[in-house]
C-alpha cells in the first residue's frame, strides 16, 4: 500500500507544483542548461561551468533577448519594480568573446532578482566562482530558483521567485551551497548565506 501512495505522489507532485498546464521544459544551450517554466515565465534551474574567469569582452550595448518558441519574461516584467534582470549563468563568467557573452543575455537565463541581492552578495559570490576557476579547471554551478511564497506576480505577468540556491563544486568533489531569500540583501556578505550540504 505504501508503494501505491508513493507512485500516486510521484504522478501528482509535478501537477501540484506546476499545475496541469505547465510542464517545465529543459533546454541545453552552448553555455548553460535550463529547466524553464513558461507559466511562471522564470527559470527553475540553471546549470553551467565557468568558462572564462579572466575574460574581458565588453558587454556594452547588450540587452536580453527572447527565444523563439518559448514563452519567457520580457522587458515589461522588469519595469517599475525593485527586480533586476538577474543573470543566473553570469555574464562575467562568459566574457571569452562578444558572441559567448551575448549568449548569456537570454530571457531563459534571466530571473526577477531583487536589485539588493543581484548587485550585492550574489555578485560577490559570482566573483568567488571566477576566482576558483582561475585555480581549478572544472567549476560547476547549479542554481535552483524557489517559488515557496504566496504567488506574487509583476505587472508584466512573471512570477516573482521567493529565493535562490546556488551549489558550486570543484571537479565534483569539494562543494559549497548558498541559499538566498529574494529580498534586499545589499551590504550583506555572501558567506553569511552558506548552508550545510
Amino acid at each position: 500500500m505504501k508503494q501505491v501512495y508513493s507512485i500516486i505522489l510521484l504522478v501528482l507532485c509535478p501537477m501540484l507544483l506546476f499545475g496541469q498546464g505547465d510542464k517545465p521544459i529543459r533546454i541545453k544551450t552552448d553555455i548553460f542548461t535550463v529547466v524553464y517554466s513558461e507559466v511562471y515565465e522564470q527559470p527553475l534551474q540553471v546549470n553551467y561551468k565557468v568558462l572564462c574567469p579572466s575574460g574581458d569582452a565588453d558587454r556594452g550595448g547588450m540587452d536580453f533577448h527572447k527565444v523563439e518558441g518559448v514563452k519567457t519574461s520580457d522587458n515589461h516584467d522588469y519595469k517599475d519594480n525593485p527586480y533586476d534582470k538577474g543573470h543566473l549563468a553570469p555574464a562575467a563568467a562568459f566574457k571569452c568573446d562578444k558572441e559567448t557573452l551575448r549568449k548569456t543575455f537570454s530571457y531563459l537565463n534571466c530571473a526577477l532578482q531583487h536589485s539588493g541581492l543581484n548587485r550585492g552578495p550574489w555578485k560577490e559570490l559570482e566573483r568567488f566562482e571566477r576566482n576558483l576557476a582561475k585555480v581549478y579547471e572544472n567549476i560547476d554551478v547549479v542554481i535552483y530558483v524557489h517559488f515557496e511564497n504566496e504567488p506574487e506576480y509583476v505587472k508584466g505577468g512573471a512570477l516573482i521567485p521567493s529565493g535562490f540556491t546556488k551549489v558550486i563544486s570543484i571537479n565534483n568533489e569539494r562543494m559549497w551551497k548558498f541559499t538566498f531569500d529574494n529580498i534586499d540583501l545589499a551590504g550583506r556578505d555572501w558567506g553569511d548565506f552558506q548552508v550545510p550540504l
